[in-house]
């Protein structure tokens, strides 16, 4: 196999689609068993492994947990801000500078510029100890933590913030996400407008919809 001759482009709503398909047939899966607990039960690093399988199965190479470009200057490669998940078409590796251009670099390996860096950020309305307090303030921690690292580094060309929500109603997701995209705004922060997909829930906790906004960060 030859190594790839054109710079793949990525599409944030073939993206979006996929995971909303993956979590669609969990929750799905879940309520025909008639589980106790459904997706809105997982929390950020418990969804991480089920949208990393998603995507896999749609095809592409899913990195976790991932140093950022811009973090490579330190030497300990235990240092330094990591990224959610990192994706490569078709299932290709990727490129660790350090041994570019060596005997073990992989000719197959994408490139980190070429990749496309994904955060992913998860909330509840309601758990299992009722209304969640904290619903605004963890929201809106995400322009200042994700959205900022992911327009910061140089050395990331393709990147995006998935926002997933679980709430009692579209109402919600809506009003609260709006908020969210006017402090953006605010501040300058290179968003574009969001790819958004909607799964729904079995209420068991008091939500009814998950809600999946990917937002491009430039």
């Amino acid at each position: 196999m030859s190594a790839p001759d054109a710079m793949h482009v990525w599409s944030g709503a073939d993206i979006a689609d996929a995971m909303a398909q993956g979590l669609g047939a969990l929750e799905s899966d879940l309520a025909r068993e008639q589980a106790v607990q459904g997706i809105d039960s997982l929390d950020e690093v418990d969804l991480h492994p089920h949208l990393a399988r998603v995507l896999s199965d749609h095809g592409l190479g899913v990195h976790r947990e991932v140093r950022y470009p811009g973090a490579r200057s330190r030497r300990n490669r235990a240092e330094g801000r990591r990224c959610d998940l990192v994706l490569t078409p078709d299932h290709l590796p990727l490129r660790e500078p350090d041994v570019a251009e060596t005997l073990f670099d992989d000719p197959m390996a994408v490139p980190l510029d070429e990749a496309y860096w994904l955060e992913v950020k998860t909330l509840s309305q309601f758990g299992e100890t009722g209304a969640n307090a904290a619903w605004s303030s963890e929201l809106l921690s995400t322009i200042s933590r994700d959205v900022s690292k992911l327009a910061g580094d140089e050395g990331i060309r393709h990147g995006g913030l998935l926002i997933v929500l679980f709430a009692a109603s579209d109402e919600v997701v809506e009003h609260d996400l709006g908020i969210w995209q006017d402090r953006c705004l605010e501040r300058g922060l290179p968003i574009s407008a969001p790819w958004r997909r909607r799964v729904p829930l079995l209420d068991r906790l008091g939500n009814t919809v998950c809600s999946l906004s990917l937002y491009g960060v430039h």
